[in-house]
């Protein structure tokens, strides 16, 4: 089997690749992230996931690489990672009650062929109201100022949610695990194994 490459630092990420139980190794990819004129959420997601994937090909000429890039969305905004606490209490007061779109690019690129295969994800959240109280208690339990949007779904964050509507819940969380497995099919690699 060819060598299988995390080009991401996200233990997130990471943790969801593990339960594939298929060897990986993992690569930190040096990517400028910012959004260039013009570009749409979408565009930059597939820009960046490729783009990662990319970065550590160099050191590895015959694998298969995988990039991924996840930004959400709130009114036509994108919502990056709040890095602290006053920041997290802003996005999710701004969330409340509405709809958060989250897009997450997924490539996989076989650097023996020079072939990607690159997908966006989409999955949605509508938040309930919350309460200024409700957002300060949720903070101070998951601290989740690491995560775009101000929450983790594989944790308390699910509270947060009045409704979730995508085809991959694990989308939510950074690396749509479902559209990997079939983009690793492609090239032959059977994660169940015959």
């Amino acid at each position: 089997m060819k060598t299988l490459v995390l080009a991401s630092t996200s233990p997130y990420r990471r943790e969801l690749l593990e339960r594939l139980g298929i060897p990986f190794e993992t690569a930190s990819p040096d990517v400028d992230e910012t959004r260039t004129d013009g570009e749409t959420p979408e565009q930059l997601v597939k820009r960046l996931a490729e783009s990662k994937a990319r970065a550590v090909a160099e050191a590895y000429p015959d694998a298969l690489i995988i990039g991924s890039d996840q930004v959400a969305v709130l009114d036509n905004k994108i919502l990056g990672k709040p890095g602290n606490h006053e920041n997290a209490i802003q996005q999710l007061s701004n969330a409340s009650g509405k709809k958060v779109l989250f897009l997450t690019g997924l490539c996989l690129l076989n650097t023996a062929t020079d072939k990607t295969q690159i997908k966006v994800d989409n999955f949605s959240v509508e938040f309930r109201q919350l309460s200024t109280s409700q957002i300060e208690n949720y903070l101070q339990r998951e601290k989740p100022y690491d995560c775009a949007g101000s929450f983790k779904s594989e944790g308390l964050g699910i509270s947060l949610f009045k409704k979730m509507e995508g085809d991959d819940p694990n989308a939510l969380i950074g690396l749509p695990m479902i559209t990997l497995i079939n983009m690793l099919s492609v090239e032959e690699i059977d994660v169940l194994g015959d």
